[in-house]
């Protein structure tokens, strides 16, 4: 007589799980570790070509490069992969909720695939250019700020203007991303002339240029002597309150907002 024969169970899927990680601003010792032991678990490394490249290969690990204007492609195909039971990372610079990646996978999923939404999705913090940028000049972040994105790829033009102009009236600090590019010659240039004309004062301009890497480069001139071609794609542009000072001293001065508003 046989042994009656039992029907094999499929396995379980494998639990993928997916992060958003900020790779800060460039110095490999701004990673934070809870940065660095999610990318040394994961499969698969997803991002723009020069974030992902920042990225060291290894065994076991693929590494999704893409062109820095497919975020949602992008989001998609991370969501995907976590999906089929794989370990994600999907990297920025900076913190990834600032102007970055972890909005982009939050937009996926909210009009995505419904299974998405039980997904294990993380989003990991790491050091943005503003806050680094400040870092170095001092601290001119110490009192009220904002920042503001000077891309128009997302949003018209029109808008920008209006909120350069309620932040500088409401006389904040103003970190300004994506201030000049290739396709937006002139954009910072008519940054600068909006705020000069809200502002009654010279206020300074700080220009923080690749910071933490070898490439940084600090430059603090006078809103009056800010121009556009002081800044590319790699630049971090803080514009200072109406109470924002400079400290001489023997090198380059100290940039600081005072903590109170008298």
């Amino acid at each position: 007589m046989t042994a009656p024969t039992t029907a094999l169970m499929p396995a379980p899927p494998p639990a993928g799980w997916l992060a958003i990680a900020g790779l800060g601003p460039g110095d490999a010792a701004l990673v934070t570790p809870e940065v660095s032991a999610a990318l040394a678990a994961a499969t698969d490394v997803i991002g723009y070509v020069p974030y992902v490249r920042r990225v060291e290969p290894r065994a076991g690990l693929t590494r999704h490069e893409s062109d820095n204007r497919v975020e949602l492609d992008r989001a998609r195909h991370a969501l995907g992969l976590a999906a089929a039971g794989a370990r994600v990372v999907v990297v920025s610079s900076g913190d990834p909720g600032v102007f970055a990646m972890a909005a982009a996978v939050f937009e996926a999923i909210e009009h995505g695939e419904p299974g998405w939404r039980t997904l294990d999705v993380r989003v990991l913090p790491g050091i943005t250019a503003m806050l680094a940028a400040s870092a170095r000049a001092g601290a001119p972040l110490g009192h009220d700020f904002c920042a503001i994105n000077l891309s128009d790829n997302l949003k018209p033009a029109a808008l920008i203007e209006r909120r350069l102009r309620l932040a500088a009236e409401a006389d904040f600090a103003i970190a300004l991303y994506n201030p000049r590019s290739l396709a937006r010659p002139d954009g910072l240039d008519r940054a600068l002339a909006v705020l000069r004309c809200a502002c009654a004062d010279p206020r300074p301009v700080l220009f923080a240029r690749a910071v933490t890497t070898p490439a940084e480069s600090l430059r603090v001139v006078p809103l009056t002597e800010a121009s556009g071609d002081m800044a590319d794609m790699r630049t971090l542009v803080i514009v200072g309150s109406s109470r924002t000072r400079l400290i001489e001293r023997g090198g380059a001065p100290w940039l600081y907002t005072p903590r109170s508003v008298e």
